[in-house]
């Protein structure tokens, strides 16, 4: 049953499918600007020219090899300050997905990152808007499926088809991860401590000694949980917590 605060959502209704787009978070971006947008819409892409990453980064993607898309919601009723549950929200149903296929090494590397052992699978990027009096998350996806060959800048990347040895029919497999989207869906409005439970469960590295960078300086700790406002907390000396984009991750 769908959340009292969402009736008749289901994430991908409708669901448009675009041969090529420079990025399927602008054209949701001018989806809702030009007050088209339906809360629960999904823009899939098979080729994107300009894909958005983390801070300010792009994306790389192979034509017709990965799953690209992104997702139009409502979330004028989750609170400012806890904007972290969407993060959480698409990595469980991303984490859900990718076990299913790649199984038990699959990982969310704080805060948005799906990774199995070692190596980057996909992502999740969260934008957000505030227009004519409602705010609207974009959750851009990015997971790897069929691509075996990397640009030389991605420095750890794995897709499901190099874990697995199989091939993949693109446009299906996503529509089977809106499945797992919309399993999650009720609890992101109605029980965020379900989602984050399921997100610190899932964490990459947790209970084990990782190094952080802060600046120039470099620091070992223990990864302990992440909290309800997407701060890694962490065992350490000198410091009990981090937020995201105050520190570098590295890995070995």
């Amino acid at each position: 049953m769908f959340s009292t605060h969402q009736p008749f959502v289901k994430i991908g209704i409708p669901f448009i499918h675009l041969s090529e787009i420079d990025s399927t978070n602008n054209y949701a971006l001018d989806l809702i600007k030009k007050q088209k947008a339906v809360s629960g819409t999904v823009v899939f892409a098979e080729k994107q020219t300009k894909g958005k990453g983390q801070r300010g980064k792009q994306w790389h993607s192979k034509a017709y090899e990965n799953i690209i898309l992104s997702i139009i919601l409502d979330v004028s009723k989750i609170l400012i300050q806890k904007q972290f549950i969407l993060n959480a929200f698409a990595a469980v149903a991303c984490y859900d997905f990718f076990k299913k296929y790649a199984g038990n090494s699959t990982a969310i590397k704080w805060p948005n990152d799906l990774y199995f052992n070692d190596k980057k699978a996909g992502g999740v990027l969260i934008e957000t808007i505030n227009h004519q009096n409602k705010r609207y998350a974009i959750i851009g996806i990015g997971i790897n499926v069929n691509q075996k060959i990397f640009d030389s800048s991605i420095p750890n990347p794995t897709s499901l088809s190099i874990i697995t040895e199989n091939e993949f029919i693109i446009p299906e497999l996503s529509k089977e991860l809106l499945i797992h989207l919309n399993h999650w869906l009720p609890s992101l409005f109605e029980n965020e401590k379900h989602i984050l439970h399921a997100y610190n469960q899932y964490l990459y590295k947790k209970n084990q000694p990782i190094v952080l960078k802060k600046g120039s300086i470099r620091f070992n700790c223990i990864v302990e949980a992440v909290n309800d406002y997407g701060e890694l907390i962490i065992s350490n000396a000198l410091q009990t917590s981090v937020q995201h984009g105050e520190v570098e991750w590295i890995i070995p």
